[in-house]
């Protein structure tokens, strides 16, 4: 639905019914300016249209939440509604809390990207690692995107394996000369990096000086009160490890091990620190975060990041057909994804990354805004789809219409 065909827009918290061809009723809960009201019908008409069974959308501006939306089902038996306070585990939108939280440690001065990893992980300097940069486990061009070593699905939950593993391991690639999405590898490689920096986990400094501070639900390693809340991850129709690969290297980085949405509900995966794909929020969580970065390095009246800090992010590291997503073209700043010819967006300092399934974080410095999608039903895709474009591209034209 066009925003120009919209009806007409409700009050800021009113839950407006949406009722149309083809549709059934369904009600999105939550607040949205009235200029902004259109994406109710749009993520209405996604439950509606079994699209999507459960979802969340939340918005930013100038540091204030502007849209933030919710509804649908926690599970795909539609037993549960999804709730105002209801968190989904999202993949690879982890690695943005992975990134802003490294992005903290450089901004006070203890860490240095363009230093080699072994500089901080001594161990990490086998098998000709010995010139890799912290910079280039920020932007998926260090040559590690999976283990050699085969592994099970439990391995992910000892942190210590995966990453001494991974400081043993030969890179499978010149490192710095090619970018290859290093899927669930880079959350061990920051997160060992950070750790030996701060003498603390990833998820705990994440916790302690970001999440915290700002009162965000979101969590790298979900301690147990809150299970009752998360909402069941329904797996695509053709899971990441089960198609044809155009190399080896996207062979061995999708499938050792193989990532079984359904281990989601599990929980082992929900307590383990996974800082590349084990994060669990939701959408109102991950664009409050974010618009640290949006806004500077402030957020909820709280300076936590330097503009400098922020800023680092926009920083082009490598651009080329990533090895993993198919050769898709991709260019990769400090641990997001920068605009190109993969994803054009309306203004050049913007940045992004999503997760496997469909969830999504955009940063758009210029317009000082981000936009998030989190949702249970998942595609095929690896960093968003049509769903959360298609309110993103609602929102940036009522944003244009003023």
């Amino acid at each position: 639905m066009s925003i120009a065909s919209r009806p007409r827009p409700a009050s800021l918290g009113e839950d407006i019914e949406i009722k149309g061809h083809n549709m059934t009723e369904t009600i999105i809960h939550g607040e949205a300016q009235d200029r902004f009201d259109g994406i109710r019908n749009l993520m209405a008409a996604n439950v509606d249209s079994g699209a999507d069974t459960g979802l969340s959308f939340t918005a930013t501006i100038e540091g204030e939440t502007v849209v933030d939306l919710w509804g649908g089902w926690a599970d795909a038996e539609k037993t549960r509604p999804w709730e105002r306070d209801t968190i989904a585990n999202v993949y690879s939108t982890t690695k943005t809390m992975t990134a802003l939280t490294a992005l903290l440690v450089a901004d006070r001065g203890d860490l240095d990207f363009d230093k080699p990893v072994a500089h901080y992980w001594p161990e990490f300097a086998q098998a000709g690692k010995e010139k890799i940069t912290v910079a280039h486990l920020m932007s998926h061009a260090s040559g590690l995107s999976g283990w050699e070593e085969p592994l099970q699905g439990k391995d992910l939950y000892d942190w210590d394996k995966a990453t001494s593993l991974l400081a043993a391991q030969a890179p499978w690639w010149e490192p710095g000369t090619l970018p290859g999405y290093h899927a669930i590898t880079q959350g061990y490689l920051v997160g060992e990096v950070v750790r030996r920096v701060t003498g603390k986990s990833l998820g705990t400094v994440f916790r302690e000086e970001i999440a915290e501070p700002l009162d965000a639900d979101f969590h790298i390693g979900l301690p147990v009160e809150h299970d009752h809340r998360v909402a069941d991850l329904i797996p695509p129709e053709t899971g990441v490890g089960e198609g044809d690969f155009s190399n080896d290297i996207q062979r061995k980085t999708f499938t050792n091990p193989v990532i079984d949405p359904l281990v989601t509900r599990t929980r082992e995966w929900r307590g383990a620190e996974i800082p590349a794909a084990g994060g669990t929020g939701n959408a109102r969580s991950v664009a409050e975060i974010h618009a640290l970065l949006a806004n500077g390095g402030v957020a909820k009246g709280k300076r936590i990041l330097s503009e400098e800090g922020c800023r680092k992010a926009l920083e082009p590291q490598i651009e080329g057909n990533d090895l993993v997503l198919m050769d898709l073209p991709i260019k990769y700043g400090m641990g997001f994804g920068l605009p190109g010819e993969m994803i054009p967006l309306p203004n050049p300092n913007t940045i992004f990354w999503g997760g496997y399934g469909g969830s999504l974080i955009v940063i758009d410095m210029d317009a000082r805004a981000t936009f998030s999608y989190v949702m249970n039903k998942m595609n095929n895709g690896l960093t968003g789809d049509t769903r959360s474009f298609s309110l993103l591209v609602a929102m940036w034209g009522a944003m244009a219409a003023g």
